[in-house]
């Protein structure tokens, strides 16, 4: 039974991709508030989606706010000799930091944020459960737009003590390359280099001109 729209959007998306992805498997979604990080029974498999991005909505001052920042806790589990699976969910919530009120808010999502969500779950589940090539993760840091830092101090996540995934250090390497290449590409068209192979060129040749008229010049005055 659906408790939120959002649960319901959830388990649609959920249950039809899996049919595509695992028919001849049974798989369930639960949504568990209780689910705690790194308590896992025997056989059991953990995911955890660290940057999802979701809207928020304060029910006591209506104040609402986008984060880039909420933390969705997945525990899986497949029963190979039954192929039946089960999937319990957890979606951290965060508190109004305007309002100030102790109540934890939840999030909600775009449908698009959904699936894509969904099939980063897919991935993990076949990655851990069925120990093949999920491919690749659909969601990159970097995509995510956000309204500004995210404050540890108002995410359940965070209270709970879940360190939030940051840009390895190869990312970071990577976006300055590219941020610098762009920024020397963008000089290159807006202005000269005085010192790039073809000018080095033309002032070599430029010189060489002069002192070829230099010595013709002197060559006819002895004549």
């Amino acid at each position: 039974m659906c408790t939120s729209l959002t649960t319901c959007e959830w388990k649609k998306v959920f249950y039809e991709k899996m049919e595509v992805a695992k028919p001849a498997d049974s798989w369930e979604l639960i949504i568990d508030p209780n689910l705690k990080p790194n308590e896992l029974a025997p056989g059991w498999k953990q995911y955890l989606e660290q940057h999802a991005s979701g809207r928020f909505h304060c029910t006591w001052c209506w104040h609402t706010w986008q984060s880039a920042n909420v933390v969705i806790l997945y525990h899986m589990y497949l029963d190979r000799a039954q192929r039946a699976g089960s999937v319990r969910m957890r979606v951290f919530k965060q508190l109004c930091y305007e309002c100030g009120t102790a109540r934890l808010d939840e999030s909600s999502m775009l449908e698009e944020n959904i699936e894509n969500l969904v099939d980063n779950l897919i991935t993990s589940l076949r990655e851990q459960c069925y120990d093949e090539d999920g491919g690749q993760y659909r969601i990159h840091v970097a995509s995510r737009p956000d309204s500004g830092p995210h404050r540890s101090e108002f995410c359940e996540a965070c209270q709970e003590g879940i360190v939030h995934w940051k840009p390895s250090e190869k990312l970071l390497e990577e976006e300055a390359t590219f941020s610098g290449a762009s920024k020397s590409r963008a000089q290159e068209g807006s202005g000269y280099n005085f010192f790039s192979l073809r000018w080095c060129l033309f002032w070599a040749s430029l010189c060489l001109l002069i002192v070829y008229l230099q010595f013709s010049f002197r060559r006819s005055t002895f004549l």
